[in-house]
């Protein structure tokens, strides 16, 4: 894409603009100071007689106005006379002072002219100058209201195609269609069709529409306009229709062309559900939009468009064929499609041997397309401040939790007796998980605190699940209770603490659903009693429908019942499985993090094999305070780490 009109550098503009601001002031200085004598110092006339008649002039030169001379001592005066003094020529002689007559200066015409003009010529300036700026496209200048603030994207580097857009393959190829016909108009038109007008792509934040619509003008090599919803609207009434108008007109002037209109729901709003009037600014934009996409005239070679998260609010006649003719979703990538966006984002990055975008990508669920950008950037960060060469799997597990729960809170001070329930806490949501088959496979235990959790136990799923069984609801009941039981049974009733209160919500919201909204309660049968509500200008919210006193206890015993349950069911797995309790407990106090793999070794064998760690690294110490090697650590049930063979 190329902009054939030569642009100005506005650095040497401003400089121009500047140098001659200073130079008309030196003008106005030096027209002031033309008046200034540089014959010598101004004294009063009154001095001036006083040293005639003391003898101490030498010469003068008698002017209608100033009078110069000479002291006898070489010093040189001026002086204005007082009019009428006829006595002065007969006082000069009588004291033998040379004098001689001064004829009047004549003034310079040209600056004379030059002073008259100037305030004429000031007027002249600024006119021209506000006229060039009321010319300006683009909406840049002073009183440029009405201009369009759309930009021409140049891609004279970075230039993005469909191979820098993966993991949303059905979007692209949706797409690629307008591609083609930017390409070969002749091909569709030959057959009596026409390509659509609009594509209006959405999806959530971060997934990757403003990306798509560069990919498009990139691959078609067309002209492509961007500008955001925002810049249609003013206070002024008019000033948005006017830059609709003006920017097709700029697209005509380019077409075939793309124009790219982001967040449009700015102003495409449902008309008749704002505050104002229907003659208000943003409705006038609307509909000035509305008759650029399809009215009289016809708009051949220019295609629009647009992006939004919100097509719910959006005009339905910006929806109606001939507009926005088709709506392509852009959604949030599966796991597949997440491995697809690491790989595009991992080339430029230098990698170690150990890095797998499969492991990463089913770490990521719901992450979108920007998400996953940001997690291989902060995994890059992370490997320069350890001044590593390349970028390994270690980086991108430490990127993935600080991005998921923030940054490790080491700093923090926790008690012997807080770490220790930590750890016993983790280790019972790890047990539970283990002994449930419909529980995903745990990836990692941990007791390091992150943002406001002390602990937690990462599960991740072996694919993307789109529905959830009950069997597996049931799992992440018993999971989220494990916890807890996990405290009731090594410290007892009294010492169990609030850390579970995350635990508690999760599992509280997983039981309402399934009694109000997923019918998987016997007792109120397939129902559904809650229902989600859209909220005033679309803030999210749920309510109960109207439901009888009966009813409503009845939901809340079924929700009782199942979390009651939940805690039945981990507290009869970790009291068949206290050993392993203890040895699990015991081996997140020594080594904080866990592997899914570490957990299945020690769960098997009883003893957790780990390298030994590089010199200068801080190894654990025994209470004689010999340090213990890591290589070879078997745990026991009783909740006491033992050396290997001990």
């Amino acid at each position: 894409m190329n902009d054939d009109q030569p642009q100005g550098n506005p650095w040497i503009k401003s400089l121009l603009i500047w140098g001659g601001i200073f130079l008309a002031l030196l003008l106005v200085v030096s027209m002031f100071n033309t008046r200034t004598d540089p014959a010598g110092t101004v004294i009063p006339y009154s001095d001036f007689r006083a040293s005639v008649v003391q003898d101490n002039v030498r010469e003068v030169q008698v002017g209608p106005d100033r009078i110069t001379g000479t002291l006898k001592n070489d010093q040189q005066f001026a002086t204005v006379p007082v009019p009428g003094d006829a006595e002065l020529t007969k006082l000069l002689q009588e004291h033998g002072v040379r004098y001689a007559g001064k004829a009047q200066e004549e003034p310079n015409l040209l600056l004379y002219i030059l002073a008259q003009s100037l305030p004429f010529l000031l007027i002249l300036g600024v006119a021209f100058f506000a006229l060039r700026q009321v010319q300006k496209g683009g909406g840049s200048g002073a009183m440029g209201f009405g201009k369009s603030k759309a930009k021409l994207l140049t891609e004279r580097s970075g230039k993005v195609t469909f191979d820098d857009v993966a993991g949303i393959d059905e979007a692209r190829e949706e797409l690629q269609e307008i591609v083609e016909f930017l390409r070969d108009p002749s091909r569709f038109s030959k057959l009596g069709g026409q390509i659509p007008k609009g594509a209006l792509l959405v999806g959530s934040p971060g997934t990757g529409k403003t990306l798509l619509a560069r990919a498009i003008a990139g691959e078609a090599g067309v002209p492509f306009f961007t500008i955001s919803g925002s810049d249609f609207v003013e206070m002024f009434v008019g000033v948005g229709a006017s830059r609709v108008r003006d920017m097709f007109d700029q697209a005509k002037k380019n077409a075939p062309c793309i124009v790219f209109i982001d967040e449009i729901d700015a102003v495409g709003r449902h008309r008749g559900h704002g505050l104002g009037n229907s003659n208000d600014e943003r409705e006038q934009t609307l509909n000035q939009l509305l008759v650029e996409m399809d009215g009289f005239e016809a708009n051949e070679g220019i295609i629009i468009i647009a992006a939004t998260n919100r097509p719910d609010v959006l005009d339905p006649a910006l929806l109606r064929p001939g507009r926005f003719d088709r709506q392509v979703v852009v959604p949030i990538p599966d796991i597949d499609g997440r491995e697809k966006i690491l790989s595009v984002h991992m080339k430029k990055v230098p990698l170690a041997p150990d890095v797998l975008p499969r492991v990463i990508a089913r770490g990521t669920p719901g992450f979108s397309g920007a998400d996953l950008a940001n997690l291989v950037n902060e995994a890059a960060l992370l490997a320069a401040r350890r001044n590593k060469r390349l970028v390994a799997m270690q980086e991108f597990e430490d990127a993935k939790d600080k991005v998921m729960m923030g940054a490790e809170r080491r700093s923090m001070v926790m008690t012997d007796d807080e770490k220790k329930m930590t750890a016993y806490h983790e280790a019972g949501h790890a047990i539970v998980s283990i002994n449930e088959a419909a529980s995903d496979p745990i990836h990692k235990a941990t007791i390091i605190p992150r943002g406001r959790a002390l602990g937690m136990v990462m599960r991740l799923p072996e694919r993307d699940s789109y529905s959830y069984h009950r069997d597996k609801m049931h799992a992440n009941l018993s999971v989220s209770m494990g916890g807890r039981v996990a405290e009731e049974l090594i410290f007892g009733y009294d010492k169990v603490s609030s850390g579970a209160s995350s635990d508690i919500q999760y599992a509280t919201s997983l039981a309402r659903n399934m009694v109000t909204k997923w019918g998987m309660s016997d007792k109120l049968g397939p129902l559904q009693y809650e229902e989600a509500q859209e909220g005033y200008l679309g803030m999210g919210g749920s309510h109960r429908t109207m439901m009888s006193d009966e009813t409503n206890k009845l939901i809340d015993s079924e929700i009782r019942m199942l979390v009651d349950g939940a805690h039945a069911r981990a507290t009869q797995i970790l009291k068949s499985n206290e050993d392993k309790l203890h040895m699990l407990a015991q081996a997140l106090l020594e080594y904080e993090t866990l592997s899914g793999d570490e957990i299945r070794v020690l769960m098997e064998n009883g003893r957790l094999d780990r390298p030994e760690p590089p010199i200068g690294t801080l190894r654990p110490v025994t209470s004689q305070g010999a340090t213990v090697p890591r290589a070879g650590r078997r745990f026991s049930g009783s909740g006491d780490p033992h050396p290997a063979g001990a």
